[in-house]
């Protein structure tokens, strides 16, 4: 079986961060995304943004993972927000019920 790649490009601005994510988010490359935010916490930009455009599936131990990392920005004092956040990804946060405790924006 061919181990699922996720890439993780990071733009850096002033008051924000932009994480642009593609591939898949599964149990085997969570703690690859957990690491690059985790860094950005002792001293977050205002916004941390992950375009989820690239993204092409997402598990549950993905979805546990964003869940996380927005209540641990949010203790950090920063806004982890998720932006182009396919169709499919959003069916699956409304039917676990995780849309509500995630912040999704529209754009970047």
């Amino acid at each position: 079986m061919e181990r699922p790649e996720l890439s993780i490009t990071v733009q850096r601005a002033p008051d924000e961060v932009v994480i642009q994510l593609a591939g898949e988010i599964d149990v085997l490359t969570v703690s690859e995304l957990a690491a690059v935010v985790n860094e950005l916490l002792p001293e977050p930009p205002a916004r941390i943004i992950l375009d989820m455009a690239g993204v092409t599936f997402c598990d549950s131990q993905g979805l546990g993972t964003l869940v996380v990392l927005s209540r641990k920005a949010q203790h950090a004092q920063a806004v982890l927000s998720l932006t182009n956040v396919g169709d499919f990804l959003m069916r699956v946060l409304d039917i676990t019920g995780l849309r509500s405790a995630l912040m999704i924006s529209s754009t970047a």
